[in-house]
């Protein structure tokens, strides 16, 4: 039986196991997918050598380090991984290594189904600018897609914003596109924007409030939080139209899956299993 999974620290919430093994039970395929909790300092030794692991998703906070762990070792790195500068599906296909970065077409994909948010010429205030920060970026401003006039980025980590400004210096189109802003500016910033996107963890807990003062969640704001595992406060509080990261998460598995098997996912399958996880909120 082939195994597959997800690595993160923490990852007793993810849902990746219901839906990809509900798809593997679809399909006939003799898999099983499972949960792996590794720490920052275990991260290079697991995916180098867990070689029983045929394929991987990754998670907070590993999708920047594990490319920079792949970087040289994986056999192709399309364009718009590489302006992400993220991870977070590998296959491992003996001693070699496919990476994907499946939360930019995730994002994509829920963008516009989802939210129905047109981002050509649009404002976009994005808070945080990790993992899941830059490949919302880089599904903003990959070359095949209309882009936003601008997207204010506000990062709370001094590390994380000198990391970011780092990688993206090396794309012409990033240092265009991109402004990262102090706490100070977000009121004047988020009054002229159309589309404001939560990419930090903060909504996941229970009691956690929204990254942004409701005050600012102006009538005009698309809302879109990648958090998942519940409806946040920053969902509940948008006067707009707001939704959650749910449809990222199913939309990214499905990739991953395909990506893996070689075979057509069962995206209503898949669906209906984090449906079933959400008391029936629809994906």
């Amino acid at each position: 039986m082939d195994i597959y999974g997800v690595i993160g620290w923490p990852i007793k919430h993810s849902l990746s196991p219901a839906m990809h093994n509900a798809a593997f039970k679809k399909l006939g395929i003799k898999a099983e997918y499972k949960k792996f909790a590794v720490k920052p300092e275990e991260l290079e030794d697991f995916i180098l050598n867990r070689k029983n692991v045929k394929g991987f998703n990754i998670t907070v906070p590993h999708k920047v380090r594990a490319k920079e762990i792949l970087n040289k070792r994986s056999k192709e790195v399309l364009p718009y991984v590489q302006l992400s500068g993220a991870i977070n599906t590998v296959k491992r296909e003996g001693s070699e290594f496919f990476c994907l970065n499946t939360d930019v077409l995730g994002f994509r994909r829920s963008l516009k189904e989802d939210l129905g948010f047109d981002p050509k010429g649009k404002n976009v205030f994005l808070v945080a600018c990790g993992g899941a920060g830059r490949a919302i970026v880089a599904a903003l401003i990959c070359e095949d897609l209309p882009h936003p006039k601008k997207i204010y980025i506000y990062e709370a980590s001094d590390k994380a914003v000198k990391s970011a400004k780092e990688h993206f210096e090396k794309f012409a189109i990033a240092k265009e596109k991109l402004q990262f802003i102090t706490k100070k500016e977000i009121s004047s910033i988020v009054a002229d924007c159309q589309l404001l996107i939560n990419a930090s963890p903060v909504g996941m807990k229970e009691g956690d409030d929204s990254p942004v003062d409701k005050e600012l969640l102006h009538k005009d704001l698309f809302v879109y939080d990648v958090v998942y595992n519940r409806k946040t406060e920053l969902v509940k509080k948008a006067k707009g139209r707001a939704v959650g990261g749910l449809g990222m998460f199913l939309y990214q598995g499905v990739h991953a899956f395909e990506f893996w098997t070689d075979q057509k996912a069962p995206i209503e399958t898949m669906r209906e299993a984090l449906t079933l996880h959400f008391n029936n909120v629809k994906v």
